[in-house]
């Protein structure tokens, strides 16, 4: 069975299409059957993930840790299958893909200054009416200028 014991990477990056996950030795170590190992940059050095799907590309990539006796490769195929690892990467990432949240609230916060904008144009759409109803001139001529 295969446990992490730590996650930490050297350095996140992203550009507009992936967050790229950089490991160092030392930043990531794992157990397997309660033998400690720790990663050494031989392969795969870093986790790449789509920022709009928030899917681990590169699957394929093997990960190679190492202890005093073995050098041991592990697969992102057989990481991701780890839910610890999963959870703590989870963690690390979130903030970076927080980017799109604020963006998603600002389309949301246009949206309703739009719909605000023309329920008050309606709304005085509807006192012209009034003023017109009850042949109120100078209430229709204020309101006139607001539109």
């Amino acid at each position: 069975m295969v446990i992490v014991n730590l996650l930490e990477p050297y350095s996140i990056n992203k550009d507009a299409e992936y967050l790229y996950v950089q490991l160092e030795k030392h930043c990531f170590s794992i157990s397997i059957e309660d033998e400690a190992y720790d990663f050494v940059p031989v392969k795969a050095n870093q986790i790449k993930i789509d920022r709009e799907t928030k899917k681990i590309q590169d699957v394929d990539a093997a990960f190679a840790f190492q202890n005093e006796h073995n050098t041991v490769y592990i697969t992102m195929e057989e990481l991701i299958n780890i839910p610890d690892f999963l959870i703590k990467l989870y963690f690390i990432t979130k903030p970076y893909f927080d980017d799109n949240v604020e963006f998603e609230e600002t389309n949301v916060n246009d949206d309703v200054e739009i719909i605000i904008d023309e329920l008050e144009q309606q709304n005085v759409k509807r006192l012209i009416d009034k003023a017109l109803d009850e042949r109120d001139e100078e209430q229709f001529h204020k309101l006139l200028k607001l539109l």
